[in-house]
């Protein structure tokens, strides 16, 4: 895989049954990793802020939460609820 143009991390899914068990946190840790192995210089999601109302099936997108635990930090926001956020830059993952 070329990862020299900048991939997004698009969406979570998870089966019902295995939900709130921490199982999207190990799939982005998962995801950065494997964009850093590969030379991934930069990683863009874009997840909702629960804090906001937001139509409940947004949230396959990820909590914004989820992704400041690990650094990422906002490029933009949407709307209240929807953020644009970024990991990464000249210097890489």
């Amino acid at each position: 895989m070329n990862l020299s143009v900048h991939p997004s991390i698009v969406c979570f899914v998870v089966p019902s049954e295995y939900r709130k068990q921490g199982i999207a946190r190990e799939l982005l840790k998962g995801a950065i990793y494997y964009a850093k192995r590969r030379g991934g210089k930069l990683l863009e999601a874009y997840p909702v802020d629960t804090s906001h109302k937001s139509p409940t099936e947004a949230r396959w997108f990820g909590f914004k939460s989820m992704f400041d635990e690990v650094g990422f930090q906002e490029v933009a926001r949407r709307k209240p609820a929807w953020h644009w956020v970024r990991m990464g830059g000249r210097r890489g993952l």
